[in-house]
This record gives C-alpha cells, sequence and structure tokens, in this order.
C-alpha cells in the first residue's frame, strides 16, 4: 500500500492500542483540541512521512513497539514497519506550546473549554524552547482564551517577542481581533493560523457558539497581504455534516486567497464524541481536491515552516504527504 493510501486509513482509524514495550520518550501529549486530557499520542514515521495517532488502550488498530523507537503496525494482512518519533512539545522537530490551557468558548469538539488548565508566562515558554534548541526547527504558539480575546493577543505578543532571539521561525495560531495579524508580525512571528474550523457558517455557528466567522476570513485575508503566500493556514475540520461540495468550495475560498487549508479528520470528542471519523476514501477525495486548488493557486506546503503543514502528522498534507 502507497503512503497516501495508508496514511489514509490510519487517521481514519485514529487511535491504536500499543503493545510490546512501552512507548515512554515516544508518548506525546496535547493540552489543547480534542485531543487535551486524553493518553497521549504517537507519531508512527514510515521513510520520513509521520502520522499521529492516539493511544488508546480499547483500539482496534495496534502499534507493536520492539523497543528503541522501531515499530510495527499489522494491517490488513500484511506489516508496516516504521519508526517512532520523539516528540519535542506536542509534535516531532517543533516545540508547539499551548499559552492558556483553558478556554472561555465552548466549541462542541474541543475538551479544553472548562479544564481548568493554567496559563504559561513567557519566561516559562522561553525556558521550554530554550530546552529543546537541539530538537527543533521551529516554534509554534498556540492558546485557549483563558480570559478575553485582547488579553490572548496581549500574551502571545509578549511570547513571540521573547522567543524571537533564538533565530527560529514562529508560528502562532489564536483566536484573532482585527490587529492579530498585523500585530503578530511586527512582534517577529513569520506564519500564522487562524481556523475557519467548519466548511458553513450554518455548521460554525452550530459547533463555535459566540465565535465570528466573517471576522476570522476577513483576518486570513489581511495575514496573506503581511506574511504571504504559503505562510498562513487554517484548519477546516472534516465531518461535522458538510457535505463535499461545501467542502470544496471552502477549500477552493481558502486556496485563492494564498492560505493552506488544513483539512482536519474529526476527533470524536466533547460534545461530538458520538461522532464518527471520516473514511479514508473521503479524506482522500478531498485530499486530491485541496491538491488540484492549491496548484491552481500556486500554493506549496513544503514553504510551510510551522504548525500543522510542517508537522503533516493529523491530516492529509498535499506535496508533503
Amino acid at each position: 500500500m502507497d503512503w497516501l493510501n495508508l496514511k489514509a486509513a490510519l487517521l481514519a482509524e485514529g487511535r491504536v492500542k500499543i503493545a510490546g514495550l512501552p512507548p515512554g520518550a515516544f508518548l506525546a501529549s496535547s493540552t489543547a483540541g480534542p485531543g487535551a486530557g486524553g493518553k497521549g499520542s504517537v507519531f508512527f514515521s514510515v521513510e520520513g512521512r509521520r502520522v499521529r495517532l492516539a493511544v488508546d488502550p480499547d483500539a482496534s488498530l495496534v502499534l507493536i513497539h520492539e523497543g528503541k523507537g522501531n515499530a510495527a503496525i499489522p494491517f490488513r494482512g500484511g506489516m508496516v514497519r516504521g519508526v517512532l518519533e520523539v516528540p519535542a512539545f506536542h509534535c516531532p522537530r517543533q516545540a508547539y506550546i499551548t499559552l492558556s490551557e483553558d478556554c472561555i468558548f465552548s466549541c462542541r469538539y474541543c475538551a479544553v473549554p472548562g479544564s481548568g488548565g493554567r496559563t504559561k508566562t513567557a519566561a516559562e515558554v522561553a525556558a521550554m524552547v530554550r530546552s529543546a534548541l537541539n530538537r527543533i526547527d521551529a516554534v509554534s504558539i498556540t492558546s485557549g482564551v483563558a480570559g478575553s480575546v485582547e488579553e490572548e493577543e496581549r500574551r502571545a505578543l509578549d511570547v513571540v517577542r521573547a522567543l524571537t532571539p533564538f533565530g527560529l521561525p514562529i508560528g502562532v495560531s489564536i483566536y484573532p481581533t482585527r490587529n492579530t495579524p498585523r500585530l503578530l508580525w511586527e512582534a517577529g512571528a513569520v506564519e500564522v493560523k487562524f481556523n475557519i474550523e467548519a466548511a458553513t457558517p450554518g455548521l460554525f455557528a452550530e459547533v463555535c457558539p459566540g465565535l465570528d466567522r466573517a471576522l476570522l476570513w476577513e483576518v486570513l485575508g489581511a495575514s496573506v497581504r503581511l506574511f504571504g503566500k504559503n505562510h498562513v493556514q487554517s484548519n477546516v475540520i472534516v465531518g461535522l455534516g458538510e457535505s463535499d461540495d461545501e467542502m470544496e468550495e471552502t477549500i477552493g475560498r481558502l486556496c485563492r486567497m494564498g492560505v493552506i487549508p488544513v483539512l482536519r479528520p474529526l476527533t470524536p470528542s466533547a460534545g461530538l464524541s458520538r461522532s464518527r471519523r471520516p473514511t479514508a476514501s473521503r479524506l482522500l477525495g478531498l485530499h486530491a481536491v485541496a491538491a488540484r486548488e492549491m496548484a491552481a493557486a500556486g500554493l506549496d506546503a513544503k514553504r510551510a515552516l510551522t504548525m500543522c503543514a510542517a508537522c503533516t502528522g493529523c491530516d492529509l498534507i498535499p506535496g508533503r504527504d
């Protein structure tokens, strides 16, 4: 099985049971998004290409850790061999750090709201990055909204300023104000990610109550003008109830703006815990749409330096997978 089809099938499963030796240092944890508060995840890599799988002792998919990161997954009558990658913070080769581990908003797919998580200081984040300098190529910052959007923006700006002396590319993904792109650009960030989340306004209103989708589109446009094509990303969740045509329309709109679409398979969690992950065939079909639209718009995900398009663990990324 080729990598693209294998990864789509693994993403459709999404979860893995660990057999053999404990994952130890290969286990990654998450303090943001649907995976927050779970049992962690592993990054399984085959010939330099990776997929992230949540660890779940009840999963039907099994990953056998043979030791020293060597691993295998029995799959469709064969054995897929690869290695586990050691995460720096959250993912391999990046310090992907969550500032506020709580949020005043209540997006239905997210486990963060009400978790009572803590908020990191700029000095703490700088110390985390310093400790991982020999293992990372970039820094990515994300955050819930612990108090107010404006307060979170100020916190992110302080962190970016504290990190610029390290000389690494810095990407930031927070819920924005209209001024956020300009302020982050002036502070020294090189990439941003503002998430459209849902393919239609109706679905967005349903799953992200209190958030402003029109503002997100406006901010994405402003971001491309500042950071340039290939350096602005946006997550769109696949599996919220949208049709393929609706998803194709959103992918096309993002690409025409110069934004890399990150098609994120739904993780059943929080208020959507009874939902199902999208199928491998659907992920492959939408990946083909994204590849076509990105090529037409002159977008190249290989030029992304930070965040999801650089990591690729959770999504099918055209040009990298």
